[in-house]
């Protein structure tokens, strides 16, 4: 029997990835860092909608312990990229754009959230880890 080709046996644990892999590991990881910001305001925009009937920037901020200007920042790129809308007076609205990544956001942290509690992770902390799991985390895993 001859031994396998270097190319047929899986890299080791201890041994660096191609500079090709590992840049796509790491440009994959930036894009789900920005994406997520995103995600997280959409989310929070159905839910206060959901709750209180309205989604204000000053509640945003507060719920996410941001400032009130870094918020209006995020919400501005939202309005940019065609997910939400701010009527003077009437709070921020999320566009059916909006919308659907907001169920999707939903859902993902939802079975996030299942699995961990599945697996026997305290419910504080399995919240806490599942608003970073669920926005890195591939389709396919899911």
């Amino acid at each position: 029997m001859r031994p396998k080709a270097s190319t047929d046996v899986a890299p080791s644990l201890d041994e660096l990835p191609t500079e090709q892999a590992q840049a796509l590991r790491f440009g994959k990881a930036r894009s789900a860092r920005s994406t997520a910001i995103l995600e997280d305001y959409v989310e929070l925009i159905a839910d206060l909608i959901d709750s209180t009937g309205e989604a204000r920037a000053i509640d945003i901020a507060r719920r996410l312990g941001v400032s009130l200007p870094t918020a209006i920042n995020t919400i501005s790129r939202l309005k940019r990229e065609g997910m939400a809308v701010a009527r003077p007076y009437r709070g921020i609205f999320l566009t059916e754009k909006g919308e659907a990544l907001a169920k999707r956001v939903r859902a993902r942290h939802r079975l996030v959230l299942e699995m961990l509690l599945v697996l026997g992770v305290p419910r504080e902390t399995a919240e806490v880890d599942a608003e970073g799991i669920e926005h890195h985390v591939s389709e396919a895993t899911v």
